[in-house]
């Protein structure tokens, strides 16, 4: 995969997780609280703290899960697998990545994944 596009895909990733955060330091006092609390990082470096139960509530499962999944991607992109597929290891058309920047499967995979969990 090219080196320019995983670079902008790291940036996307890397501003979808600042963007989640503030906008939870923006509607959730709860957690405007837990951030003043700590000591001063980057809002990237908060979301991957541990996180304790008040910042689970506020976060809510979706948000969590969308946390999760970025922190994963970047993970990726460090190891060299960003765009493969976990399932099958095929690469994860641009197109797709450029939608959802943290994609784990290609589209057959999670096609598939989909019809199971009916």
């Amino acid at each position: 995969m090219e080196q320019d596009f995983v670079g902008r895909m790291n940036k996307s990733l890397i501003d979808l997780k600042s963007e989640i955060v503030s906008n939870l330091i923006a509607s959730n006092e709860d957690f405007k609280e837990i951030v003043e609390g700590m000591d001063p990082k980057d809002l990237a470096d908060i979301a991957s703290d541990d996180i304790d139960r008040k910042m689970i509530e506020a976060i809510g499962s979706q948000g969590l899960k969308r946390l999760k999944l970025i922190d994963s991607a970047l993970t990726r992109i460090q190891q060299g697998k960003y765009g493969l597929c976990v399932k099958c290891g095929k690469r994860i058309p641009q197109d797709r990545l450029e939608a959802i920047p943290y994609a784990l499967m290609c589209i057959e995979c999670k096609t598939a994944e989909e019809r199971r969990n009916r």
